[in-house]
């Protein structure tokens, strides 16, 4: 791969909550998107992947960094044409389907929302025709087209927020734990559906979530994030198969698997960022392990996770 959609350097997202206190949500991320990709962004709650998410499409102002969008800077886009026309190319999926939708507007509305705004339809009979195509391209019927948010079950509101995302045609869609509101038996349901629109229309993904099992099925390559920072970055299967960082352990050991006799020997591992024991003034950084592989660690640390790569 080597056609970069995105490429996010040093990022950062840092909230000041009132003298001395200031939250690093997002502390320096570095890391590239390739075009056609899911990459899947893991962690626990509050280590700023949603907050990544949104700084990369602007709903936040980066305190320091780059985000490139087709090798433009997002952050440095400033006339109001500049932006319309990088929020048509950058759509994203919200994780609560009841609140992102308004209760007020009717399906047809909602989903043409982003077609009015970008003047994507000759008249009213072209904008109702995207409608009901948009409608079946994510499973639901015409007819729903006139009802309103409340009359619908949440997988079927996620269904909605995936047709307006859809409507102006983009390039990129960031899913915000997208199906983390939603019954398990309608989780895969809507995975498979972006699956199958990403084969469709070419579509590139950031799929944020903390649901590892899901995450590896959608995911190409998965991203692992703790306190603001990613502590490692590889295939989906070589993550799986190979995890370095304690972290990474930490996460996969907690994943539960139908079989009883596993369930009951499992052994959760605890992660202790004191085990670390880094150089006074010395920072962890992102380096390549083995190819495609990168971890977060020491140079000490860095030798050790090459010598028991080839062992």
């Amino acid at each position: 791969m080597s056609d970069k959609l995105l490429e996010i350097k040093n990022l950062k997202q840092h909230f000041n909550v009132g003298k001395p206190n200031m939250v690093k949500a997002v502390d320096g991320l570095t890391f590239d998107i390739y075009r056609g990709e899911t990459l899947g962004l893991v962690g626990e709650s509050g280590c700023g992947k949603s907050t990544t998410g949104r700084s990369i499409i602007r709903l936040y102002n980066a305190t320091d960094g780059q985000v490139l969008f087709n090798g433009e800077d997002v952050h440095a886009v400033k006339s109001r044409a500049e932006l319309k026309k990088f929020n048509r190319k950058m759509q994203m999926i919200f994780q609560d389907p009841y609140a992102s939708l308004n209760p007020r507007m009717t399906v047809a509305d909602i989903i043409a929302e982003g077609i009015d705004i970008h003047g994507l339809a000759k008249n009213k009979q072209d904008r109702m025709q995207k409608v009901y195509d948009l409608l079946e391209t994510v499973g639901l019927n015409r007819e729903h087209a006139n009802r309103y948010p409340h009359e619908f079950s949440g997988g079927q509101r996620q269904r909605i927020g995936i047709a307006r995302a859809l409507a102006v045609d983009p390039d990129f869609i960031i899913a915000d734990e997208p199906i983390s509101a939603l019954d398990v038996s309608i989780q895969a349901q809507v995975v498979n559906l972006m699956k199958k629109l990403q084969k469709e229309k070419g579509l590139t993904y950031l799929f944020i979530a903390h649901d590892l099992s899901m995450v590896k099925y959608i995911s190409d390559r998965i991203g692992v994030m703790y306190f603001g920072k990613i502590v490692e970055l590889a295939t989906s299967e070589e993550l799986y198969k190979n995890p370095m960082h304690p972290y990474t352990k930490s996460l996969l050991s907690a994943i539960p698997l139908p079989d009883p006799d596993y369930e009951r020997n499992r052994k959760r591992i605890q992660y202790d960022p004191s085990e670390h024991n880094y150089a006074e003034g010395e920072e962890p950084q992102l380096r390549e392990v083995t190819p495609g592989h990168f971890v977060s660690c020491s140079e000490k640390e860095f030798k050790q996770y090459q010598q028991n790569s080839k062992s």
